[in-house]
Protein backbone atom coordinates (compact mmCIF):
# COMPACT_ATOMS: atom_id res chain seq x y z
CA UNK A 1 0.00 0.00 0.00
CA UNK A 2 1.20 3.43 -0.51
CA UNK A 3 1.86 5.50 2.62
CA UNK A 4 1.78 8.45 3.15
CA UNK A 5 5.17 9.39 3.02
CA UNK A 6 4.52 8.47 -0.65
CA UNK A 7 1.57 11.06 -0.96
CA UNK A 8 4.32 13.76 0.23
CA UNK A 9 6.71 12.51 -2.40
CA UNK A 10 4.21 12.88 -5.44
CA UNK A 11 3.44 16.72 -3.78
CA UNK A 12 7.22 17.46 -4.18
CA UNK A 13 7.60 15.88 -7.38
CA UNK A 14 4.62 18.17 -8.82
CA UNK A 15 6.28 21.21 -7.19
CA UNK A 16 9.46 20.62 -8.94
CA UNK A 17 8.12 19.81 -12.07
CA UNK A 18 5.97 23.06 -12.12
CA UNK A 19 8.52 25.19 -11.44
CA UNK A 20 10.61 23.65 -13.83
CA UNK A 21 8.16 24.60 -16.73
CA UNK A 22 8.27 28.36 -15.58
CA UNK A 23 12.11 29.10 -14.72
CA UNK A 24 12.58 30.10 -18.87
CA UNK A 25 9.40 32.90 -18.11
CA UNK A 26 10.46 33.77 -14.13
CA UNK A 27 14.37 34.36 -14.75
CA UNK A 28 13.53 37.20 -16.50
CA UNK A 29 11.78 38.74 -13.78
CA UNK A 30 14.73 37.92 -11.81
CA UNK A 31 17.03 39.09 -13.67
CA UNK A 32 15.43 42.76 -13.56
CA UNK A 33 15.58 42.02 -9.51
CA UNK A 34 19.16 41.30 -9.66
CA UNK A 35 20.25 44.32 -12.37
CA UNK A 36 21.55 41.25 -14.01
CA UNK A 37 20.05 41.05 -17.47
CA UNK A 38 22.38 38.55 -18.90
CA UNK A 39 21.06 35.36 -17.20
CA UNK A 40 17.28 36.12 -18.60
CA UNK A 41 18.24 33.52 -21.20
CA UNK A 42 19.93 31.33 -19.23
CA UNK A 43 17.09 28.42 -19.07
CA UNK A 44 15.03 29.51 -22.68
CA UNK A 45 16.37 25.53 -23.67
CA UNK A 46 13.73 24.62 -21.45
CA UNK A 47 10.89 25.94 -23.20
CA UNK A 48 10.43 23.12 -25.73
CA UNK A 49 9.59 21.28 -22.82
CA UNK A 50 7.33 23.53 -20.50
CA UNK A 51 3.83 21.49 -21.51
CA UNK A 52 5.47 18.22 -21.03
CA UNK A 53 6.73 19.45 -17.65
CA UNK A 54 3.05 21.10 -17.30
CA UNK A 55 1.91 17.82 -18.08
CA UNK A 56 3.61 15.42 -15.29
CA UNK A 57 2.76 18.50 -13.02
CA UNK A 58 -0.82 18.36 -12.95
CA UNK A 59 -0.62 13.98 -13.35
CA UNK A 60 1.81 13.98 -9.87
CA UNK A 61 -0.39 16.43 -7.92
CA UNK A 62 -4.08 14.87 -9.51
CA UNK A 63 -2.15 11.40 -8.32
CA UNK A 64 -1.41 12.90 -4.97
CA UNK A 65 -5.16 14.00 -4.23
CA UNK A 66 -6.37 10.66 -5.03
CA UNK A 67 -3.86 9.05 -2.61
CA UNK A 68 -5.25 11.56 0.04
CA UNK A 69 -8.50 11.88 -0.76
CA UNK A 70 -9.94 8.16 -1.15
CA UNK A 71 -11.38 6.15 1.36
CA UNK A 72 -8.82 3.48 3.43
CA UNK A 73 -10.25 -0.12 3.46
CA UNK A 74 -10.91 -1.39 7.34
CA UNK A 75 -8.71 -4.18 6.24
CA UNK A 76 -5.62 -2.14 5.53
CA UNK A 77 -5.85 -0.57 8.59
CA UNK A 78 -5.98 -3.48 10.53
CA UNK A 79 -2.73 -4.61 9.08
CA UNK A 80 -0.90 -1.40 8.40
CA UNK A 81 -0.92 0.50 11.47
CA UNK A 82 0.96 3.39 9.71
CA UNK A 83 -1.98 4.60 8.17
CA UNK A 84 -3.27 5.22 11.76
CA UNK A 85 -0.72 7.46 12.05
CA UNK A 86 -1.70 11.54 12.70
CA UNK A 87 -0.57 12.98 9.49
CA UNK A 88 1.96 15.92 9.51
CA UNK A 89 1.30 19.28 8.57
CA UNK A 90 3.54 18.66 5.43
CA UNK A 91 1.33 15.26 4.62
CA UNK A 92 -2.35 17.46 5.38
CA UNK A 93 -4.92 17.88 2.53
CA UNK A 94 -4.24 21.66 4.05
CA UNK A 95 -0.68 21.70 2.43
CA UNK A 96 -1.50 20.24 -0.63
CA UNK A 97 -4.15 22.39 -1.75
CA UNK A 98 -1.42 25.26 -0.82
CA UNK A 99 0.90 23.37 -2.83
CA UNK A 100 -1.57 23.21 -5.95
CA UNK A 101 -2.15 26.67 -5.21
CA UNK A 102 1.48 27.01 -5.72
CA UNK A 103 1.70 25.14 -8.85
CA UNK A 104 -1.08 26.88 -10.60
CA UNK A 105 0.62 30.13 -9.95
CA UNK A 106 3.92 28.74 -11.37
CA UNK A 107 2.17 26.83 -14.56
CA UNK A 108 0.41 29.92 -15.36
CA UNK A 109 3.09 32.49 -14.63
CA UNK A 110 3.63 33.85 -18.35
CA UNK A 111 0.28 35.10 -18.35
CA UNK A 112 0.76 37.66 -15.88
CA UNK A 113 4.31 38.20 -15.59
CA UNK A 114 4.42 41.68 -16.70
CA UNK A 115 3.30 43.09 -13.62
CA UNK A 116 6.11 42.35 -12.05
CA UNK A 117 8.28 44.74 -14.91
CA UNK A 118 8.29 48.61 -14.47
CA UNK A 119 6.57 50.33 -17.09
CA UNK A 120 8.75 50.55 -20.37
CA UNK A 121 10.13 54.01 -21.07
CA UNK A 122 7.59 55.46 -23.24
CA UNK A 123 8.49 55.55 -27.03
CA UNK A 124 10.57 58.22 -28.04
CA UNK A 125 8.11 61.12 -29.50
CA UNK A 126 10.81 63.32 -31.03
CA UNK A 127 10.45 64.15 -34.92
CA UNK A 128 13.73 63.40 -36.75
CA UNK A 129 14.30 64.30 -39.89
CA UNK A 130 12.90 62.21 -42.50
CA UNK A 131 15.96 61.17 -44.34
CA UNK A 132 17.53 59.64 -40.95
CA UNK A 133 14.51 57.34 -40.16
CA UNK A 134 15.56 54.04 -40.32
CA UNK A 135 13.90 50.54 -39.74
CA UNK A 136 15.35 47.82 -38.71
CA UNK A 137 13.88 43.51 -38.44
CA UNK A 138 16.44 42.08 -35.96
CA UNK A 139 16.07 38.41 -35.52
CA UNK A 140 15.87 37.27 -32.00
CA UNK A 141 17.06 33.61 -30.56
CA UNK A 142 15.93 32.23 -26.60
CA UNK A 143 12.89 34.38 -26.47
CA UNK A 144 10.00 31.78 -24.86
CA UNK A 145 6.77 33.91 -23.83
CA UNK A 146 5.53 37.56 -23.29
CA UNK A 147 7.92 38.60 -20.18
CA UNK A 148 11.13 37.99 -22.69
CA UNK A 149 9.56 40.65 -24.78
CA UNK A 150 9.52 42.84 -21.89
CA UNK A 151 13.15 42.44 -21.50
CA UNK A 152 14.06 43.35 -24.80
CA UNK A 153 11.98 46.07 -24.47
CA UNK A 154 13.42 47.34 -21.40
CA UNK A 155 17.12 47.60 -23.32
CA UNK A 156 15.92 48.73 -26.55
CA UNK A 157 14.12 51.85 -24.93
CA UNK A 158 17.50 52.82 -22.96
CA UNK A 159 18.92 53.47 -26.56
CA UNK A 160 19.19 56.95 -26.99
CA UNK A 161 17.91 57.41 -31.14
CA UNK A 162 15.69 55.17 -30.83
CA UNK A 163 11.94 56.00 -32.16
CA UNK A 164 10.05 53.18 -31.51
CA UNK A 165 9.81 49.30 -31.16
CA UNK A 166 7.73 46.16 -31.52
CA UNK A 167 9.03 43.17 -30.45
CA UNK A 168 7.40 39.29 -30.48
CA UNK A 169 8.46 36.20 -29.08
CA UNK A 170 6.02 34.18 -31.39
CA UNK A 171 8.03 35.77 -34.40
CA UNK A 172 11.59 35.73 -32.60
CA UNK A 173 12.06 39.14 -33.83
CA UNK A 174 12.11 43.13 -32.84
CA UNK A 175 11.31 46.08 -35.43
CA UNK A 176 13.18 48.76 -34.21
CA UNK A 177 12.74 52.25 -35.76
CA UNK A 178 15.77 54.63 -34.91
CA UNK A 179 17.18 57.72 -35.91
CA UNK A 180 20.51 56.70 -37.87
CA UNK A 181 22.02 60.16 -36.90
CA UNK A 182 22.47 59.14 -33.61
CA UNK A 183 22.67 55.84 -33.29
CA UNK A 184 23.61 52.69 -35.53
CA UNK A 185 22.14 49.00 -35.89
CA UNK A 186 24.91 47.74 -34.02
CA UNK A 187 24.71 49.78 -30.58
CA UNK A 188 20.74 48.69 -30.42
CA UNK A 189 22.25 44.98 -31.36
CA UNK A 190 24.78 45.28 -28.45
CA UNK A 191 21.36 46.68 -26.35
CA UNK A 192 19.74 43.31 -27.19
CA UNK A 193 22.45 41.29 -26.70
CA UNK A 194 22.66 42.77 -22.86
CA UNK A 195 19.03 40.63 -22.28
CA UNK A 196 21.31 37.39 -22.84
CA UNK A 197 19.06 36.58 -25.90
CA UNK A 198 21.31 36.17 -29.12
CA UNK A 199 20.70 38.62 -32.08
CA UNK A 200 20.65 35.87 -35.02
CA UNK A 201 20.80 38.41 -37.83
CA UNK A 202 18.90 41.70 -39.29
CA UNK A 203 17.72 42.84 -42.11
CA UNK A 204 16.88 46.90 -43.07
CA UNK A 205 13.40 47.45 -43.83
CA UNK A 206 13.33 50.15 -46.66
CA UNK A 207 13.63 53.30 -44.94
CA UNK A 208 10.95 55.94 -44.41
CA UNK A 209 12.60 58.37 -46.21
CA UNK A 210 12.73 56.16 -49.26
CA UNK A 211 9.23 55.48 -48.90
CA UNK A 212 8.40 59.29 -48.75
CA UNK A 213 10.11 59.98 -52.04
CA UNK A 214 8.53 56.97 -53.62
CA UNK A 215 4.80 58.40 -52.48
CA UNK A 216 5.95 61.70 -53.82
CA UNK A 217 7.35 60.73 -56.99
CA UNK A 218 4.17 58.84 -57.47
CA UNK A 219 2.02 61.82 -56.81
CA UNK A 220 4.15 63.77 -59.20
CA UNK A 221 3.55 61.25 -61.84
CA UNK A 222 0.30 61.10 -61.54
CA UNK A 223 0.05 65.10 -61.45
CA UNK A 224 2.11 64.86 -64.75
CA UNK A 225 -0.23 62.39 -66.15
CA UNK A 226 -3.56 64.51 -65.57
CA UNK A 227 -1.67 67.54 -66.66
CA UNK A 228 -1.57 66.07 -69.95
CA UNK A 229 -4.49 64.41 -70.76
CA UNK A 230 -5.63 68.09 -69.81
Amino acid sequence: MISLKSSGTFTGAGVLSAIAASLCCITPVIALLAGSSSIASNFSWIEPARPYLMGLSIAVLSFAWYLKLKPVATKDIDCNCDTTKKASFFQSKFFLAIVTVFALLMMTFPLYAKIFYPTPKAQSTTVAAVDNRQEVKFTIKGMSCESCEVEVNNEIAKVNGVLAYQTSYANHSSLVTFDKSKVDVKTIETAISKTGYKVKGYEYMNSLGEKNEKEKSCSDSLKSCCEKKK
